[in-house]
């Protein structure tokens, strides 16, 4: 049975949640303006015990609601 597990070398794009630093680094912004994003509830999280994480669908779905919202 081959059992790989993904560590933090392993591409980000395949997993399913990144943390606030990570999601700011894929939107291209800092991380204290995405600690700030969070606060202000605009970047969707999800709570694992003390952590935030942000769900890979939540980044595209901000992405895509500000793109058709840009081309209307």
């Amino acid at each position: 049975m081959d059992t790989h597990f993904e560590t933090s070398t392993d591409r980000i794009g395949d997993r399913l949640v990144y943390t606030v630093a990570e999601a700011g680094a894929l939107l291209g912004i800092s991380r204290a303006f995405a600690y700030e994003l969070v606060a202000r509830g605009e970047l969707p999280v999800i709570r694992l015990g003390r952590r935030r994480l942000v769900p890979k669908v939540a980044l595209l779905t901000l992405v895509e609601a500000d793109r058709t919202s840009a081309t209307q």
